[in-house]
C-alpha cells in the first residue's frame, strides 16, 4: 500500500500497487508551507513511511509517519537548527525505517489521525473521518509509504 497526500487538493489518495483504492478528503496544518521546524503549523513534504501504529490516540486512531526524513535533517544541519547528533540519530532512524527522534527542533510526531478539535486545520498532522482513518488503520503496516506533495 502506499498513500500519496496533495496538500492543495486537500486529498489523500491510497494505492495498492497501481490500483487507486480510496480517495479521502483530508485536513492539513494551518500553515500551507513545507514544515521547517516544530511549531510553526505546516505539514511536512517529501517521501516518508509509516512507522506506528496507535490504536488508543486522542484523535482516535494515530499512523505515525517518518518526519523528520534525510532531506529535513539535512535542512536541520545546514540551518543550524539540529546538531550533527541528531542529524545522525535521524539519519540512522530512517535507515532502519524505525521512528525518527521527535524532540528535536524540526519537530516530530507527525501523523495520520481521526478528526481533530479544530475541525479545519492541524498542528502538522493529517486528519480525516473516523472512519476513513479507522479503514487506514486496518489496510495499512510499518514500512508502507507516504509521500505528501504540496
Amino acid at each position: 500500500m502506499k498513500l500519496v497526500v496533495t496538500k492543495h487538493a486537500k486529498m489523500l489518495v491510497l494505492y495498492d500497487g497501481d490500483e487507486q483504492v480510496a480517495r479521502i478528503p483530508v485536513v492539513l496544518g494551518k500553515n500551507p508551507a513545507d514544515k521547517q521546524r516544530e511549531g510553526d503549523l505546516a505539514t511536512p513534504e517529501g517521501e516518508f513511511y509509516i512507522y506506528y501504529k496507535n490504536s488508543t490516540s486522542k484523535y482516535h486512531r494515530f499512523l505515525g509517519i517518518s518526519y523528520p526524513n534525510v532531506e529535513d535533517a539535512e535542512r536541520g544541519l545546514r540551518d543550524k537548527l539540529i546538531t550533527r547528533t541528531e542529524y545522525d540519530q535521524i539519519c540512522a532512524a530512517i535507515a532502519q525505517k524505525q521512528c525518527p527522534p521527535w524532540k528535536t527542533a524540526l519537530g516530530g510526531e507527525i501523523g495520520l489521525h481521526g478528526p481533530c478539535p479544530n475541525v479545519t486545520w492541524t498542528h502538522g498532522c493529517i486528519s480525516m473521518s473516523v472512519e476513513h482513518i479507522e479503514r487506514l488503520y486496518d489496510l495499512l503496516e510499518p514500512g508502507d509509504e507516504v509521500a505528501i506533495l504540496p
